[in-house]
């Protein structure tokens, strides 16, 4: 009796591993025609814009005048740009500052405070950072450099570099304590300093782990949409200085989208925007792989 019963909870669980597996394989199966049907209605949507507008208007020049059926987009690629890359240049070592010292500087008990505040950073809504940006990084800006408006590049990438920090810290502290403790012990026991440890070993040996974070941090800049639109200006013209008032895709996309007839040569030109910001964030994510990868060989 207890063998039958032992090889019936065998079975049951073997049964149970089998429906799990086909559901997982489900859900991923699901995941993809989700996405692969959202790229391909934008792709369609967006490429009839050549319909109208030739590729070389739309992707080479900065005169955005829907109205007068102008429709350049440059502007508004090289905003997403710029301010991902200055936004990534001034949170990325901010972000792997704050790994290094929670795991490995940190007494445990300021660890376990300042990995859950981290955290919560991330529940913020964007619209909080936005409205903060905007009534206190926008008029400082103003007063201390000596400028119009406040508004533009640094005041976007300012406040996009401080909702990014969540990612680069969590997911590089993680990378850093993940680096096996032999290879720590080894290097303090040949004489290297503690700094010269952290900078020469663990760094490295973390590195795959860092790149991932500062991958999402990049994918969560270009994509963000509400905290730019409300300090960066709006305004289409290609940024000349860190204060000139500018637009991203995610903007441009917001401001516009309530006031565009689907189908037209307007709206259509919203999707081929969005297209462009979706290869954008692709290429970004390639290239940091292939470097990463170039790195770690």
């Amino acid at each position: 009796m207890a063998t039958t019963a032992h090889a019936g909870n065998h079975n049951l669980k073997l049964a149970y591993d089998r429906y799990m597996r086909y559901l997982f394989i489900a859900s991923a199966l699901l995941l993809t025609v989700i996405i692969a049907a959202i790229i391909i209605f934008v792709g369609q949507q967006g490429l009839m814009t050549f319909k109208e507008v030739g590729p070389a208007e739309f992707f080479l020049t900065g005169k955005w005048d829907p109205p007068a059926g102008q429709f350049g987009a440059l502007s508004f690629i090289l905003g997403s740009i710029y301010v991902t890359a200055l936004a990534v240049l001034l949170g990325a070592p901010l972000g792997l500052a704050g790994a290094i010292f929670m795991a490995k500087i940190a007494p445990p008990r300021l660890r376990a405070v300042m990995r859950p505040a981290t955290d919560l950073y991330v529940a913020i809504p964007s619209v909080v950072y936005g409205f903060i940006g905007l009534t206190i990084l926008v008029p400082h800006i103003r007063v201390y450099f000596g400028v119009n408006t406040g508004f533009g590049l640094m005041a976007a990438a300012a406040i996009l570099a401080v909702m990014i920090l969540p990612t680069i810290i969590s997911i590089s502290e993680d990378a850093i304590r993940s680096v096996p403790r032999a290879l720590e012990e080894g290097s303090l026991a040949l004489g290297a300093t503690r700094w010269q440890t952290i900078t020469g070993v663990i760094l490295p040996a973390a590195l795959p782990g860092i790149l991932t974070s500062i991958i999402l941090a990049m994918a969560r800049a270009v994509g963000e949409t509400m905290a730019v639109q409300m300090v960066i200006g709006n305004t289409p013209q290609i940024a000349k200085s860190l204060f000139m008032p500018t637009s991203t895709l995610t903007s441009e996309i917001v401001v516009e989208m309530g006031n565009t007839p689907f189908g037209s040569a307007w709206g259509n030109s919203l999707f081929l925007m969005a297209l462009a910001l979706l290869l954008l964030s692709l290429a970004m994510i390639l290239v940091i792989r292939r470097v990463a990868g170039g790195r770690v060989a």
